[in-house]
């Protein structure tokens, strides 16, 4: 018995009960219809509560979901709620043959979650529970199981479907153009609008500090050396002089690493020349200079701790980046290959991306990417900068072409022709199956029990979609 079903008879054994005895005696009962059977599946059922459950569970998924106000499309309505229960019972029986069957355990993270959000709408339980009530779908333990039931058969469909497939019961159709055509036709003004997006080519630059802060950044790091080969502990001294955000609060701990993991060539090829103990010397990197020390081995992989010292980078380092970066510019768009310019100046050492060559929404990009391309069309360059995670405060000069540019606006029949003919295709093969079904099924649509007058507008469930 369905959650709706169980209110229904509730209800109506409490009217029954509130009958005093001696007017039951004195008059003859009234028969009761609790529910009327609108169709009939095999030896199921399907009943008029059943319709108007799953009209509640569509205005449950689509809060702008309308109802016929007009008798003869309240009928046809009706047909069609009816007809889509026929093929869920026929796939539910299928589902039971193929003895699937999906436990309350996995469905209930999803429906409590569910419930946990429109919880937050009400300001308290009384108005939760006030709502649901109002909405014709019980207690909150009722809808509970009344979302529960729902998630089931849905998964159920699923699961029965893809089994079907896979055993090459439910086979694949083709569709024409034309009917791909009329589907897209029929669903273009529920499309989302498509987003502007560029591709682009991008060469980074990152300042590079002067050779008197280089000196200083070198001199600092073998005077550490020269304090740890004098006894001084590795992981004190790493807390208090790495320029590394991300290993100097851990004492300069890099964890394990091993061949390939992604470390620049010289830091990995110091890393696998020293062993245990061993303290390698004050060596440079596009990052500063490193004191390293490996302290286990573990087969192909080293555990280690480093320390980095960074040459401090001025305004001065800074502006001279933005005119080489506007060099760049200059030279990219007279005619300099960009091949050529990206290996001379592109910061791959920060493994900074040079190519973006797939459609990117342009909403998706970060802001200064969208506050620089704003207006651009293809073959445009601009310099801007970006935020240098390696460095805060010092930032880095993107060099950026447009290579394409395609402007939003309304989906066309080109952008998702390909999900569209896949859909018709899965639709045309499953409505084929499900109608060789119903010829061996009995099935009836008892079109006397259906009501021809439409209810009077409801107000939306509780929670919306």
């Amino acid at each position: 018995m369905t959650m709706r079903k169980s209110i229904a008879l509730v209800l109506a054994l409490a009217a029954l009960a509130a009958v005093p005895h001696a007017a039951a005696a004195q008059e003859a009962p009234k028969p009761v219809q609790l529910d009327r059977v609108v169709a009939v599946v095999g030896n199921v059922p399907i009943t008029e509560s059943d319709v108007q459950e799953e009209i509640v569970r569509r205005q449950q998924q689509d809060p702008t979901y309308k109802l016929p106000t007009d008798s003869a499309g309240w009928v046809n309505f009706q047909i069609n709620i009816i007809n889509g229960l026929i093929d869920q019972h026929l796939l539910l029986d299928k589902a039971k043959q193929l003895k699937l069957d999906i436990p309350d355990s996995l469905l209930a993270p999803n429906v409590d979650a569910r419930i946990a959000s429109i919880r937050q709408s009400f300001p308290n339980e009384a108005e939760f529970r006030t709502e649901l009530a109002k909405a014709g779908l019980g207690t909150p333990d009722e809808y509970r199981q009344f979302l529960m039931d729902n998630l089931r058969t849905q998964q159920l469909q699923q699961e029965a479907v893809a089994k079907l497939k896979q055993d090459g019961k439910i086979l694949p159709v083709s569709v024409s153009e034309e009917e791909v055509q009329a589907a897209f036709n029929a669903m273009k003004g529920s499309l989302p609008k498509r987003p502007a997006t560029f591709t682009w080519r991008q060469i980074v630059i990152a300042p590079q500090p002067s050779a008197a802060a280089k000196k200083v950044a070198y001199d600092k790091a073998e005077a550490l050396l020269k304090e740890l080969q004098d006894g001084g502990d590795f992981a004190r001294i790493a807390k208090r002089e790495s320029a590394d955000s991300t290993t100097r609060e851990v004492g300069g701990d890099l964890g394990w690493n091993r061949r390939g993991s992604g470390l620049v060539p010289t830091f990995e090829q110091w890393l696998f020349a020293l062993q245990p103990g061993q303290l390698s010397p004050v060596f440079e990197t596009p990052f500063g200079y490193h004191i390293l020390r490996v302290d286990r081995v573990n087969g192909p992989e080293r555990k280690a701790r480093h320390i980095l010292i960074r040459p401090v980078i001025d305004s001065a380092d800074i502006a001279r980046a933005g005119r080489l970066a506007d060099s760049v510019k200059k030279m990219w768009l007279a005619g300099v290959p960009f091949d050529t310019l990206a290996k001379k100046y592109h910061d791959y050492a920060s493994r900074e991306e040079t190519s973006l060559l797939t459609p990117y929404p342009f909403d998706s990009l970060p802001q200064k990417y969208q506050d620089a391309f704003a207006g651009l069309k293809a073959g445009d360059a601009v310099v801007f900068t970006i935020a240098n995670p390696q460095n805060p405060g010092v930032p880095k000069f993107v060099v950026a072409r447009i290579e394409s540019s395609e402007p939003g606006g309304a989906m066309t029949l080109a952008d998702v022709r390909g999900q569209v003919r896949s859909n018709l295709e899965q639709s045309a093969a499953i409505r084929r199956y499900l109608d060789g079904l119903r010829k061996e099924t009995f099935v009836e649509i008892k079109k006397s029990a259906l009501a021809t007058t439409p209810p009077p507008p409801a107000a939306p469930p509780a929670g919306g979609g």
